[in-house]
């Protein structure tokens, strides 16, 4: 029993610092999956979505602490018993969204790993079970120090986990998973090759013949049936190929997303809601116009909100650069800020900052 609990404590220590530190990196895209998670198509409490950042703080620096509690043995029985119960929320909240098909990824870990809904759900299965094991047998876990050295550890990593947490929000996730990260290329990511995988989907095909009802399936195509048809329900069987960037795109009178992924110097400002957009940062944006038009920039703006709104910005901060129409949801995953700066070359992602950041936003002057 000793050697199983020891196993399950550093399986379990490490794992919950790993999915942590995951989610830490990036406290905002964890933010917008609670809200996924609070609206009303799944848990139905959007109460709780205004305050989905300091949520997504709170747990994963929680989880982080925990599993660094649990490594060096601090304070046993509050670690397995907070263990035990956030493992069983988590449980909870993964086989609700794979049996309701409400949530198709979790956000376990992030953008680092996209796992499905009963993948997730098997996987916080495998970690009950070892917390189970620690919850039963935590008179084994022995702090790896004295008390002064144990101590002095977990306030170390309580302190670190906020620390990062602060700093990532006030800058950028310091790891970028996503697929609009330094060095990718956005036009790239939109291709689907010839040879991709294509969703399977299964017809059920409903008749009525003869005053009783009859279901045919098939991959599509409509059946010959001696019957009167009634309706019909599709369910995808496999999914098909997903290219890594989707539903982004520069939209004005014109599709010009195919224009600007293929320009050079082009400075695009990111605001998923220009209702929303932080003061500070947008305070700073007639400097960068003026900064990347005098030195042979291209200057865009991409944004879900509507002509309005565009126009109350442009007159309250004095810019004129044009405001182009893009999916809320895409702009939210091109960068963890409102606003936020990328330069593009030929579609491929050459800076990106924080509008707390923006000064070290590199331009030097360029050929017209």
């Amino acid at each position: 029993m000793k050697i199983i609990v020891h196993i399950s404590r550093l399986l379990v220590g490490v794992l919950f610092i790993f999915s942590g530190f995951i989610k830490l990196n990036d406290p905002i895209g964890f933010s917008y999956k609670l809200q996924e998670y609070f609206s009303a198509d799944v848990l139905n409490i959007p109460v709780l979505e205004p305050y989905a950042l300091l949520i997504a703080v709170f747990v994963v620096v929680y989880e982080v602490v925990l599993g660094v509690f649990l490594l060096i043995g601090y304070k046993p029985k509050f670690t397995v018993w907070s263990l035990l119960g956030m493992i069983l929320f988590f449980t909870f909240l993964t086989f609700y969204a794979a049996y309701f098909d409400k949530v198709k990824d979790c956000g376990c870990f992030g953008d680092f790993l996209k796992l499905k809904p009963w993948e997730s759900f098997g996987k916080d299965l495998v970690l009950l079970v070892l917390t189970l094991v620690l919850f039963f047998g935590v008179n084994y876990i022995k702090p790896l120090f004295s008390k002064l050295p144990t101590t002095l550890l977990a306030l170390l990593g309580f302190i670190a986990s906020l620390w990062f947490g602060y700093h990532v929000l006030m800058h950028l996730p310091t790891i970028d998973f996503r697929a609009y990260a330094i060095g990718k290329n956005i036009r790239e990511g939109m291709t689907v090759p010839k040879d991709a995988a294509k969703p399977l989907q299964e017809y059920a095909w409903k008749f009525s013949v003869n005053g009783k009802e009859k279901i045919v399936k098939t991959n599509g195509a409509y059946p010959t049936v001696d019957g009167d048809f009634v309706s019909v329900e599709t369910k995808v069987i496999q999914e098909g190929y997903t290219p890594p960037v989707v539903d982004f795109s520069i939209e004005g009178e014109n599709d010009l997303t195919e224009y600007y992924l293929t320009q050079d110097n082009v400075i695009m400002v990111i605001s998923y809601s220009l209702e929303k957009i932080d003061f500070n940062g947008a305070s700073k944006l007639k400097a960068l116009q003026d900064r990347a038009r005098q030195n042979n920039y291209k200057i865009i703006g991409l944004t879900a909100s509507g002509t309005a709104a565009k126009q109350r910005i442009k007159d309250a901060y004095n810019i004129d650069f044009e405001w182009y129409l893009c999916d809320e949801k895409a702009l939210k995953t091109v960068v963890r800020s409102n606003p936020g700066i990328l330069e593009l070359d030929n579609g491929t992602v050459k800076q990106k900052v924080h509008f707390n950041d923006l000064e070290d936003l590199e331009l030097p002057k360029v050929n017209p």
